[in-house]
């Protein structure tokens, strides 16, 4: 008879299975605040080459490959190519546009109403400031929108349609009737502080404003003692 599992062992399992959990999952909830569960998930994934990829701003947690792990399962020609999914490259196209339509204005958001909503507290919740949930505030793209603005530059409906079902194949994205959600893995894959600059600084973000569809950063949290110091001043 096989010896039962501990939580570490069966919130691996879980996560190796379904690839994302949500973070209200009753482990991953003891996991984010239990630091020995956490070290020891960490732990039995690190024994296979895998990591768990958490990020404050989205609702899921999932796995990826550790880098050593990489160059094993994909070899060199893999490690050289633009992405591990086989996606295309008029998808990655695709995958960054929705990023930059989501998660940015989502990140802007996420900071203001936390912002917002600790404003008025003193001093013992200042440093206290836990984000809205993703789903209450990661808009929605419409379908014919994303199609009439940028169709032409993505391959027209047959090839965006096709690479959309890729996307959400791959938990990027989800959809909603006509519109365009949000998946669990697109704002924890992507590495925001290399993308946003790149997107921010560079030419997408002009062909992103001449579709009406600008995009700003993300103010910066202000820091309580600042802010006093200048209301002073």
């Amino acid at each position: 008879m096989s010896a039962p599992m501990d939580e570490a062992a069966m919130l691996a399992a879980q996560l190796l299975a379904r690839r994302w959990l949500p973070r209200t999952h009753p482990l991953v909830r003891k996991a984010l605040i239990d630091r020995e569960l956490w070290e020891s998930l960490g732990q039995r994934l690190a024994a296979v080459g895998m990591k768990v990829v958490d990020n404050v701003h989205a609702d899921h947690i999932a796995t990826a490959l550790l880098r050593p792990a990489e160059r094993a399962v994909f070899g060199e020609q893999g490690l050289s190519a633009n992405n591990n999914l086989d996606l295309p490259r008029d998808g990655v196209a695709l995958l960054v546009v929705l990023w930059s339509l989501i998660v940015l204005p989502k990140r802007q958001r996420q900071v203001a109403r936390s912002d917002a909503l600790h404003a008025g507290q003193g001093e013992m919740f200042a440093s206290d400031k836990p984000l809205p949930p993703a789903a209450s505030v990661s808009p929605l793209v419409s379908y014919r929108s994303l199609l009439a603005d940028f169709g032409d530059q993505l391959g027209k409906k047959l090839r965006m349609d096709t690479n959309l079902r890729l996307l959400e194949r791959h938990g990027f994205i989800t959809r909603k009737g006509e519109d365009i959600a949000e998946g669990p893995l697109l704002d924890l894959l992507i590495d925001y502080d290399q993308l946003a600059a790149r997107v921010l600084d560079g030419s997408l973000a002009d062909v992103l404003a001449r579709a009406g569809h600008p995009v700003a950063r993300p103010a910066e949290p202000v820091d309580p003692e600042e802010q006093q110091q200048a209301q002073d001043a």
